[in-house]
């Protein structure tokens, strides 16, 4: 499609133009799948709790969403007087332009992603972290000291569970042997018995996907990992004061942020695109839906926890994070460079 448009438009506007479309072919499915989870996480929690859920705009309540959308939209922004006006209306824009730029990488097929870079895990590791500064900016510039409070349990949280999160990963590219997104895809084919797709189902990285999962829930603050939104505590955490579309912008990117994750597991243990079984009738099957199929599943798992788990005490959630999975998945680097080592490249006599 590039050169499509470079031959018609020239070098210049046609990559603009065709890079343009290919930004809003993601974002713009993206934005509408965000609405559509937050009615799917509605309707989840409700039917563990007996009750109906969203279920009256629209058929089903299939516009709920939007229709709170609009609400938020409609809502007079309103900054507090003594918060610093231009950092507290960039914090929100942060957080959501940081929650969409990841997804620059992501494959959602064979060739079907935007940019495909060799170094595409390094790449979301970088933006991701950048998610921290509209998290910090939001709390300091409300002036306010819960939200303030809130803002450093949330950088603490996030800074810690990042850590183990990066051993896990390099797992996971010392088995793929590279940083490619797409390529670590290709290495899961056929990967255990000549049969399953994944890595999760390889008994030496199947720990570390657990690892990455829960630690998945703790890096965008959901239950039991909320602890950024305490009520008893925290009021509403580091949203505290802020209203309208603000507020929205902060809602869209944690939801922008929980698709990703799921993604992002789906990519790095499950196969991606490719089908749990390495069998020649299932490729007929797009590979897009594979891939969307495996993030709905992650995000079910992601709204039952949320649905049937208490709330972590802060200490707990350190804890976790420091003393248990960081020590276990540096052990695990080790060990899996160690059984590659053996079983891959032989031992140096």
């Amino acid at each position: 499609m590039t050169g499509w448009f470079q031959a018609s438009l020239g070098a210049g506007w046609g990559w603009f133009i065709a890079n343009l479309i290919l930004i809003l072919l993601i974002v713009l499915p993206l934005l509408l799948a965000v609405a559509m989870i937050i009615y799917a996480d509605r309707k989840i929690w409700a039917a563990m709790a007996l009750r109906r859920g969203p279920n009256v705009v629209g058929p089903w309540g299939l516009l709920q969403s939007f229709a709170d959308g609009l609400k938020v939209f409609l809502k007079e922004t309103i900054i507090p007087s003594s918060a610093n006006r231009g950092l507290f209306l960039i914090a929100p824009i942060i957080t959501f332009t940081v929650a969409l730029l990841a997804w620059a990488v992501i494959p959602f097929g064979p060739g079907m992603m935007l940019a495909d870079i060799n170094v595409g895990l390094l790449y979301i590791l970088a933006v991701s972290s950048l998610g921290v500064y509209g998290v910090i900016i939001a709390g300091w510039a409300s002036n306010s000291k819960y939200p303030f409070y809130s803002a450093l349990r949330a950088t603490a949280q996030m800074v810690s569970y990042e850590v183990s999160i990066g051993f896990v990963l390099i797992s996971v590219v010392l088995y793929a042997d590279s940083f490619n997104l797409s390529a670590i895809i290709d290495a899961q084919r056929a990967h255990i018995f000549n049969f399953l797709n994944g890595f999760g189902f390889n008994p030496l990285l199947f720990p570390m996907a657990v690892v990455f999962l829960i630690s998945s829930m703790a890096e965008t603050a959901r239950t039991p990992f909320d602890l950024t939104e305490a009520e008893s505590e925290l009021v509403a955490g580091y949203q505290t004061e802020y209203s309208s579309m603000s507020f929205a912008l902060f809602w869209l990117g944690e939801y922008g942020n929980v698709v990703l994750m799921g993604a992002l597991n789906a990519i790095l243990f499950w196969g991606g695109w490719l089908p749990p079984v390495d069998w020649a009738p299932l490729y007929y099957v797009p590979g897009i839906f594979w891939f969307f199929g495996k993030i709905l599943f992650f995000f079910f798992i992601f709204s039952w926890v949320k649905a049937t788990v208490p709330r972590y005490r802060y200490d707990q959630l350190m804890r976790l994070g420091w003393k248990i999975f960081l020590p276990l998945s540096l052990f695990w680097v080790f060990l899996v460079s160690g059984w590659l080592m053996l079983t891959r490249y032989g031992v140096a006599s």
